[in-house]
Parts: structure tokens; C-alpha cells; sequence
């Protein structure tokens, strides 16, 4: 009889031990699509191609080769068998673009976008911490069913502050370098802006985020399984 409990109980623990697993890859497979380094690559060569051929070309044509471009990184992206949503983003994100450098006149308004969307990100993200609900702890959560009193672990909390205050600096500093590179009109400028902002700030910002739920998982879940 003890033996039949102690293996119900090593069961128990795997079944625990393997629900734990799940949680942590569905994070992790959160974190992926975000795109990885290559989605952010991908990302910065129509940027590239914009501001070079906006220095040589009138400016619809410059937009004409940046969505042409756009058009050829979507299609190798769906042939390695990205989700075609994933794949496409960038393509939506560079016709709009775009369309508002058409529409306002200036190669500097390529960027506008992406400039306001820092802001909104930076915004929110503070707005989250001063309602003492940080943000990336509400998406941990979120991931785990929202199973765990996560905000009753001082530990975990202050993880998710310190993730979400990361955001707050990193869309903060995107929109005040980017909106005063864009009010002086510095187009190259701008562009080198967006892309060393993006793919190595992004990266330490999500390292963060990946800490805060590590810590959280192996405080809420391991040691108190759902």
C-alpha cells in the first residue's frame, strides 16, 4: 500500500511537473513571435531601402521600392513557412508607412507611425504600473489562466515592475529621440534611430520580461501547482 501511494504520488508531481512545462513553452512561444532577431531584420531592410532610395529618387518612387522590397521579404518569409500573418506584418507596416510619408510630403513621415505607436506603448505601460498592475505580470497571468494570486508574491511583483518599467524606458526613449530627430528633419538620422532602438533594446527589454516569468512560474506554479 505505501508503495501504491508513493507512485500516485510521483504521478501526481510528473502530471504537475508536466503542466509547468506547457505554461512555460505557451511564454515562450509568446516571446517567439515577437518575431526574433531575423523578424527584426526583416523588419529593417525596407527601412533601409526607404531612406537610400529617398535620397536619390523622388519620394513616391522611394516608397515604391520600399514596399516592392517589402513585398519580396514577405514572400521568402512565407517560402521558410512563417505564419502568414507573421510573415505579412511587416509588409502592412511599411505600406502604411508609406502612405503617410505620401501623404504628409516629407521622408520623415515614413517614420510618424512608428513614433507615435512609442508613445501609446510607453503610456500604457505606465499607466499599468501606476494602477499597481504591471503589465507583464496581468500576460503572465493571462498565460497561466489566470490560476495564480501573482500579486500577493512581493518577489514576483516586484519581477513585474521591474520588466514593465524596462518598456516604459525603452518606448519612452524611442519616442523622445525619434520625435526630435524627426522635428530637425534628419532623416538618415532617424532611420539609424529606429534600428539600433529596435532590435537590440527590444532584445534586453524582453530578456527582462523572460526573467519576470521564470521567477514568477518558479514561485506561483512549481511550488504551488493549480
Amino acid at each position: 500500500m505505501p508503495e501504491s501511494t508513493s507512485a500516485d504520488g510521483h504521478e501526481q508531481q510528473t502530471v504537475q511537473d508536466d503542466k509547468a512545462i506547457e505554461k512555460v513553452d505557451a511564454t515562450q512561444l509568446l516571446l517567439d513571435n515577437l518575431g526574433g532577431t531575423s523578424g527584426m531584420i526583416y523588419t529593417a531592410i525596407p527601412v533601409v531601402a526607404f531612406v537610400t532610395a529617398s535620397a536619390l529618387v523622388a519620394l513616391p518612387i522611394a516608397v515604391g521600392v520600399a514596399i516592392a522590397i517589402a513585398l519580396v521579404v514577405t514572400v521568402l518569409r512565407l517560402k521558410r513557412g512563417e505564419p502568414i500573418a507573421q510573415a505579412s506584418g511587416g509588409l502592412l507596416g511599411v505600406v502604411v508607412a508609406g502612405g503617410v510619408a505620401a501623404w504628409t510630403g516629407s521622408a520623415g513621415g515614413y517614420f510618424l507611425i512608428g513614433i507615435w505607436l512609442s508613445l501609446g506603448g510607453a503610456a500604457l505601460m505606465l499607466i499599468s504600473i501606476l494602477a499597481r498592475r504591471p503589465l507583464t505580470g496581468l500576460l503572465w497571468n493571462a498565460l497561466h489562466g489566470n490560476e495564480y494570486a501573482w500579486r500577493s508574491s512581493r518577489s514576483v511583483v516586484r519581477a513585474h515592475y521591474t520588466a514593465t518599467t524596462t518598456f516604459v524606458v525603452l518606448f519612452g526613449a524611442r519616442y523622445v529621440v525619434q520625435d526630435w530627430l524627426y522635428d530637425t528633419d534628419a532623416t538618415g538620422w532617424l532611420a539609424f534611430a529606429r534600428i539600433a532602438m529596435g532590435t537590440p533594446l527590444l532584445a534586453l527589454a524582453i530578456l527582462v520580461t523572460v526573467w519576470a516569468f521564470r521567477r514568477s512560474t518558479a514561485q506561483l506554479v512549481h511550488s504551488n501547482p493549480a
